[in-house]
């Protein structure tokens, strides 16, 4: 279940910022799960984000958005053929994820209507490091299908 994964994760990622000698209050955390259909959440005044989508609870990609990108947090995995979003590494790679005969005008429909979404949202006084320490801990732990640029079928 994907809210057991994520407190988990959570939970020891708490350990691994102390290792770092950094304090997470886990109570400043805000963690949104948005099943399938979902439709995506602006990226709220104040915060910044990890993001994930799980396909059947398989990792597809897990990304970071700093507080002036809500672009990219809000629609641009949707829309974008680039292959860094989302849906540029569906429709490169769409037998990855057992479909066929997506595009650009229907990719960001069949994310909504098949993956989850997780945010996790925190504040910005946590500063960048910890946002990319979160990101680069839940990539190893959950080993997300697309990662960076991937490969076409």
């Amino acid at each position: 279940m994907l809210s057991d994964l994520i407190s988990s994760a959570l939970e020891d990622f708490v350990q691994v910022a102390a290792l770092a000698r950094s304090t997470i209050p886990l109570d400043q955390v805000q963690v949104q799960i948005l099943g399938k259909p979902h439709r995506a959440q602006a990226l709220p005044l104040g915060r910044m984000a990890v993001y994930s989508f799980f396909l059947n609870e398989r990792a597809l990609k897990v990304g970071k958005v700093g507080p002036n990108s809500g672009p990219r947090f809000t629609y641009q995995h949707y829309t974008g053929s680039a292959l860094s979003t989302l849906s540029g590494s569906i429709l490169s790679n769409q037998r990855r994820v057992g479909t066929s005969g997506l595009d650009g005008k229907t990719a960001g429909d069949w994310i909504r209507a098949n993956t989850d979404r997780i945010d996790i949202l925190m504040p910005t006084n946590f500063g960048i490091p910890i946002l990319s320490l979160l990101e680069s801990f839940l990539h190893v732990r959950w080993n997300p299908l697309f990662e960076g640029r991937a490969e076409a079928d």
